[in-house]
């Protein structure tokens, strides 16, 4: 029996359901790839993490090629098969970021109504994955200095705030921004906000000091490995204070729920942070914590955005309408006659 070629795939079908949340995109299938665009982007920090503690930043000693003449990783006398396929695994998931970014920004430059602002945050997402892959190879050319591979780490936060922001506002309306709080509780998560970045950076440099460089013959900041771990802590407990005193503030305050939530749950991440901190400082800095706290400081970052966007309300979410394709085809076709 002939095979029917008028058969419409199963909706079931994972990849049918893909193709059509980016092709022809609701609220819903909207804010879902925005989610995915966070989860890339923080889980890209801790591949790289592995890739430091691992010794295996140079596993793929040529950019943009492995070795050699060769995109994949062929035998090379100075590094094991381990180390390269573990650097080759780690170039190899950003092209699935990129492929999200990508996703993200047809599926807002697909959505009916069209909302500008998150077609302008879509778009930032695939463009800023290129411009880390730029950094990534001047972090191997450069044989990982510690100053390229702090840059190279910082711009996965810096594209989270994007990511963040159209997560958020794929899930909310596009009315005129109500504020929530006072100015100076406003004032305070922002500063909040901004004590975390400060956090990350130092966290850059504390790694960039210590053993876990990327390579056991990478070049390291000459400072002293305790005194940069003092000013890190110091900034987190900075960090945790502020986050106390905004917690006391919401409460007295009569703040939304939700917004007090936020603030409960960056605490705990904070405060999980700081054990796993601790625990790693007087263990010799093990390698799977390390990992865990590079992948906790993304959490604790996207959580400290969250609470930002919770200070305000942009009103409910629109109802979204297929594009013009999906409507035509969705039409029943006219009887035929007999």
């Amino acid at each position: 029996m002939a095979e029917r070629s008028d058969v419409v795939p199963s909706p079931r079908n994972p990849l049918t359901r893909a193709w059509g949340a980016v092709w022809h995109p609701t609220a819903a299938s909207m804010r879902f790839l925005a989610l995915l665009g966070v989860i890339g982007n923080a889980g890209i920090i801790a591949t790289g993490g592995a890739v430091r503690v691992t010794k295996s930043g140079l596993g793929c000693p040529d950019w943009p090629k492995c070795t050699g003449d060769s995109l994949v990783p062929t035998a090379h006398p100075d590094h094991s098969a381990v180390n390269m396929a573990i650097e080759f695994g780690n170039r190899m998931l950003t092209f699935l970021v990129l492929a999200i970014g990508v996703a993200v920004f047809v599926a807002a430059l697909r959505l009916r109504p069209r909302r500008r602002d998150l077609l302008l945050l879509a778009s930032a997402q695939p463009a800023s994955v290129f411009a880390q892959a730029i950094v990534g190879g001047i972090v191997v050319l450069t044989k990982l200095h510690p100053a390229s591979v702090g840059v190279h780490f910082l711009v996965s936060p810096a594209l989270l705030i994007f990511c963040v922001a159209l997560w958020v506002r794929a899930g909310e309306g596009d009315g005129p921004v109500r504020a929530l709080v006072g100015q100076g509780v406003r004032r305070l998560t922002l500063a909040l906000v901004g004590v975390t970045a400060l956090l990350m950076v130092a966290g850059t440099v504390v790694t960039g000091t210590g053993p876990h460089a990327g390579d056991a013959e990478s070049r390291r900041w000459g400072f002293n490995i305790e005194d940069v771990a003092r000013v890190h802590s110091a900034i987190a407990w900075l960090t945790v204070a502020l986050t106390v005193v905004l917690l006391v503030v919401l409460r007295r305050t009569g703040a939304p729920a939700a917004l007090q939530r936020r603030a409960v749950e960056l605490f705990a991440i904070e405060m999980a942070q700081g054990v796993i901190g601790y625990v790693q400082y007087f263990t010799g800095v093990p390698a799977v914590l390390v990992v865990l706290h590079m992948l906790g400081s993304a959490i604790m970052w996207i959580a400290a955005l969250r609470l930002v966007f919770a200070t305000r309300d942009r009103g409910p979410l629109a109802t979204a309408t297929p594009a013009p394709e999906t409507l035509e085809a969705s039409r029943p076709e006219a009887p035929q006659p007999a």
